[in-house]
Parts: structure tokens; C-alpha cells; sequence
């Protein structure tokens, strides 16, 4: 894939903006009334930790969960002004759909049976990779089976984590955070010897850092299918995955993954992006 400025982020942002006013009565018409943010808005769950994928930044959200949620909140007829973006940590994501705290959740949120259990998933949108973030001189750590004996950081209540407690555990010791930012922090503290989550999620802290002092393994070891977490029983999982649809087809994902990852040396697995949505149960 192609690496792009900085201009075509504003570009692609802009693109999206002019497509989705254009396509949102053909796909969601009216809000739906009684939405979270007050009847005539939506409030959607992001992360607040995740350079590249969900960012807050003062007044300002970046990344490619945000540009998504953008995207999709215009083809279901918000306008910018009606999103409010709340942030929703990877332990809290179920009980704030459930509670109503969030209307829609864009937040690297992997789908699995056990969460559809309890909510409902439009999507995906991206399908990334577990892998791992390691210092840039690091020669030991190419894979997870070179995980015995060594300390390693994930975020609590992350799949992630969930899945390095079950099948590789033994001799591992396990670091848990709330947050990726601090997961790196501990990495360059040397407190830890590697940072696990899904590829794309390491590209973008990686580049964040900006110093060089960190690299992606690039051996993932698992497919994590993002989509949209919704409340059970919403009526929106149609018109959202029709957005999807429509964002592949016009080009804006693929401009959107590269803007948003400028800086790291990534390229989503082609042979599972972009994905097709599942259709809704």
C-alpha cells in the first residue's frame, strides 16, 4: 500500500465528509429518535490511548476507528456536529452499550461469541493481527514462542491478554495496564521485554514514539475481526455495514488505513483486507 502525507490525511478526512452528506439518506435517513447525545445525536465509544486508531487530543480525535465512525455516523444521517465521542476502555465496552452510555462502539473492538452473547456487532471493518512491540535492538523476541521467561505488558480486558493467559502462559509473566500508553511506558523503562495487542494497534504506537526505539515483530498469530459493538437487539446493524460497504467500494478505507499509519513500516494482511461485512443476525 502506498504511504501518504499528511495532506492526504486532511484530503481523505475531507473526502469522507463530502461522500457521507452525500450518502446518508440513502442509507440511514433520519436519526433515530431518543439517541444518547439527546434525540437529534449520536454518542459513539472510541479509545483515548490509541495513536492512529483512537486518539483524543485536547477538543480533537484522530485515527482510523474515528475517520470510520465519522464516515459511518454520516451515512446514518449525523452530522459532525451531532457525534460525541466518549471514551470507552477495553473492560468497560459491554457495560456501556448495556447501560446505554454509548450509542455505537469503534474501538478496536474484536468480535467473538462470548461478547455477542451480550451485544450485537455490525462488520468488520478491519481485520488485524496479534503481534508484538519490542525494542528496536531486540534480537530474542520473534514470535510468541519466545515468550518463556519474559515479561510482558497487554491492556486489561483485552483479547489480547485473554489469549496470552490461555496459550502461552506458562513461563510468561504477565503485565496488565489499563491503558497502551502505559504498556509502552513500561516497555522503555525496560520493565517489560514486549508489548502485545493486534498489529495495527503496535504500528501506530510504534510511530507514535517517533524515536526509532521501537519495532513490530511482524509475525502475527491470531485474525482479530473489528466491528461495530452495538446494544442487543439494535436495528441499525444493516445500515451500518451498508456504510462499510460503501466506504471500501469509494476508496476511502484504503486511504484512510494509510494516512492513519504513515510513519510505520505496515501493510494490512491482503489476503483478509478489506473485509466483507457478516450479515446481521
Amino acid at each position: 500500500m502506498r504511504k501518504h502525507t499528511m495532506g492526504l490525511l486532511a484530503m481523505a478526512a475531507a473526502s469522507t465528509l463530502a461522500l457521507s452528506a452525500c450518502g446518508g439518506a440513502e442509507v440511514g435517513g433520519e436519526p433515530e429518535e431518543g439517541a444518547s447525545a439527546g434525540g437529534d445525536g449520536i454518542t459513539i465509544g472510541i479509545k483515548y490511548d490509541q495513536p492512529g486508531l483512537g486518539l483524543q487530543d485536547g477538543a480533537e480525535y484522530t485515527g482510523f476507528d474515528v475517520d470510520v465512525a465519522r464516515y459511518v455516523a454520516n451515512e446514518l444521517g449525523y452530522s459532525e456536529d451531532q457525534i460525541t465521542f466518549k471514551e470507552t476502555p477495553s473492560a468497560n465496552r459491554e457495560s456501556m452499550l448495556q447501560n446505554g452510555d454509548v450509542d455505537m462502539i469503534f474501538a478496536t473492538y474484536s468480535i467473538t461469541d462470548e461478547r455477542k452473547e451480550v451485544i450485537d456487532f455490525a462488520g468488520p471493518y478491519f481485520v488485524a493481527g496479534q503481534d508484538l512491540l519490542v525494542a528496536a535492538d531486540n534480537t530474542d523476541i520473534t514470535g510468541p514462542e519466545d515468550l518463556e521467561g519474559k515479561n510482558l505488558c497487554s491492556v486489561t480486558g483485552s483479547t489480547s491478554a485473554e489469549k496470552i493467559k490461555t496459550d502461552y502462559a506458562e513461563g510468561v509473566q504477565l503485565l496488565e495496564r489499563p491503558g497502551y500508553a502505559e504498556c509502552v511506558t513500561a516497555l522503555a523503562a525496560g520493565q517489560v521485554d514486549a508489548v502485545t495487542t493486534d498489529d495495527i494497534i503496535l504500528a501506530g504506537l510504534s510511530a507514535a514514539n517517533g524515536d526509532g526505539n521501537l519495532k513490530v515483530v511482524g509475525a502475527p498469530f491470531s485474525e482479530e475481526r473489528y466491528g461495530v459493538g452495538l446494544p442487543k437487539g439494535s436495528d441499525r446493524c444493516e445500515d451500518i455495514n451498508a456504510a462499510i460497504t460503501k466506504m471500501i467500494d469509494d476508496g476511502t478505507w484504503e486511504e484512510l488505513v494509510a494516512a492513519n499509519t504513515e510513519g510505520a513500516d505496515y501493510t494490512p494482511n491482503a489476503d483478509l483486507n478489506p473485509p466483507t461485512p457478516d450479515a446481521c443476525a
